[in-house]
């Protein structure tokens, strides 16, 4: 097949390109030829490219791809398969600012959060490769004499990755390291809504050395390849990042065949604050969990629960971060909230607005759409703040994922963590509080994956272990010091020398 054409910059306000799957280490249109576009949110009349609408046929192609290239790979010494890590992790470096450019112009998210976003990727890559020197077995006392038990590791074989839109470069960076670093091939598919970093990631592994087959990335709906890769006979783990709703399903399908899955799912997180907290620390750590990335991660704070002592001042502290917040197009240095993904988001947050005040929750600031004059073509929403909300009110237990915060009173640290468990989720969650008795209880009594003190519920780090318990999760951990290990089996080995 001749090699199509591929667009690798993407020129301002030009022509929308048209981007290819990468299959086998080409860049290849879908077997249809058929295309569907992703747009700028913060300007929605724009469109940032041309992608390809893929069918399970080339979900079938970049699997077999995979398989036929992971045996070399895996015969690869693992620091060699490392080396192309670091070299990937300096191409990052040299293109921070491109990508960061062009992930907030598809995604909507703050240059400054881009640009984090991409050190993220940097950082996730050196990590990763540190495992090539450190990868470490067992050896084991046997009861009989002359026997020795070692475990080893090997690789899965093919690695499906499901990532959301939401973080377009980090989150298949810290799923497609550490499979890669573990010997594994892997077929990528990225959300639809952001698919552009997901390609200028392959591009940047293969620029690095990354052996053909090894990183496939196929475009297009979510629901057709989801369930083709889930199912497929051939791959051996699914890893989603992604909502409850898919990851059971996901779940289901990998359990008809006893394939591994690792789910990262929602959540709906609570922070905790006490009669005792330092009120300005407890009010920047919220108005940064609830509005930065505009609500959109699954990290984000979506309650506080505030002691009736205090939740008069912490009221009127965090509408006045909410208002001074600048909203607008996220290239502009000035501004501190961007877009939502897109307008559907927009109708779906202003529903749980809606919903609110027929629940009887008090509106304290936002609640409205933003549609006119700068914000005319874009997917915009006022940072929402309710306040009186009762736990057991929809607003209060369903993850909205937007910038959208409750405010729950409670007279007691009991009532509080009743409060922050009563949901189906329990990714992260926060406390705010100077003593050290609440401190060691809420890490004791909390049902949450991610606990902080004193600190916002978004501020997860790479070398320690990221994911939730209940229906945040299925007990995986994405990063933290056995990423590589999760994406490979153990081996028992049994050597008799007497």
């Amino acid at each position: 097949m001749t090699q199509p054409h591929v667009q690798t910059d993407l020129p301002a306000r030009s022509e929308p390109p048209v981007f290819y799957n990468f299959i086998g280490g080409q860049w290849r249109p879908s077997a249809s030829g058929a295309t569907f576009v992703s747009t700028n949110p913060a300007h929605c009349s724009e469109i940032i490219g041309y992608y390809q609408q893929s069918s399970v046929a080339d979900l079938d192609e970049a699997v077999r791809a995979a398989r036929q290239a992971q045996p070399a790979w895996a015969a690869t010494p693992a620091p060699q398969r490392a080396a192309i890590l670091l070299r990937a992790a300096q191409i990052l470096e040299t293109r921070q600012e491109e990508l960061a450019i062009l992930m907030t112009r598809e995604m909507g998210k703050i240059l400054n959060e881009a640009r984090g976003e991409v050190q993220t990727a940097i950082d996730v890559a050196r990590y990763i490769a540190s495992d090539g020197w450190r990868a470490e077995g067992e050896t084991v006392p046997s009861v009989q004499r002359g026997k020795l038990y070692l475990t080893v590791r090997q690789p899965l074989g093919v690695v499906g990755l499901i990532t959301p839109w939401n973080f377009p470069l980090a989150i298949p960076a810290w799923k497609t390291f550490p499979a890669l670093q573990a010997g594994n091939a892997v077929v990528l598919k990225p959300a639809s809504d952001t698919p552009l970093l997901a390609l200028k990631l392959a591009q940047v592994l293969q620029e690095a050395g990354l052996p053909d087959g090894l990183l496939n990335v196929v475009t297009g709906p979510g629901g057709t390849l989801g369930e083709a890769l889930a199912s497929h006979p051939d791959v051996n783990m699914i890893s989603l990042t992604g909502s409850t709703e898919v990851g059971r399903r996901v779940a289901e399908l990998c359990g008809r065949d006893l394939r591994r899955c690792a789910l990262e799912l929602g959540g709906k997180n609570a922070v905790i604050v006490l009669e005792d907290a330092d009120l300005p620390r407890a009010v920047a750590s919220v108005a940064l969990g609830a509005f930065g990335t505009t609500g959109q991660r699954c990290t984000a704070t979506s309650r506080v629960i505030v002691h009736r002592a205090v939740v008069s001042e912490f009221s009127e502290r965090l509408i006045e971060a909410a208002a001074d917040l600048r909203i607008g197009d996220g290239l502009r240095e000035d501004v501190d909230m961007g877009p939502l993904v897109n307008r559907g988001r927009v109708q779906a947050v202003h529903e749980y607005t809606e919903l609110g005040k027929h629940e009887g929750a008090r509106l304290l600031y936002g609640g409205n759409p933003l549609r006119e004059g700068e914000y005319s073509d874009g997917a915009f929403y006022q940072p929402t703040i309710f306040g009186e909300v009762q736990p057991e009110m929809r607003i209060a237990r369903e993850e909205i994922f937007g910038p959208f915060v409750s405010i729950i009173p409670v007279a007691s640290y009991e009532e509080a963590v009743s409060i922050a468990n009563s949901t189906i989720y329990g990714l992260s969650t926060a406390i705010f509080t100077r003593s050290t008795h609440y401190t060691f209880r809420a890490m004791r009594d909390i049902q949450s994956g991610l606990i902080y003190v004193n600190a916002p519920t978004t501020r997860s780090e790479i070398h320690m272990p990221f994911g939730g318990m209940k229906a945040s999760g299925n007990g995986h951990r994405e990063l933290g010091p056995n990423a590589v290990a999760d994406y490979s089996e153990v081996k028992t080995v049994a050597v008799v020398y007497e």
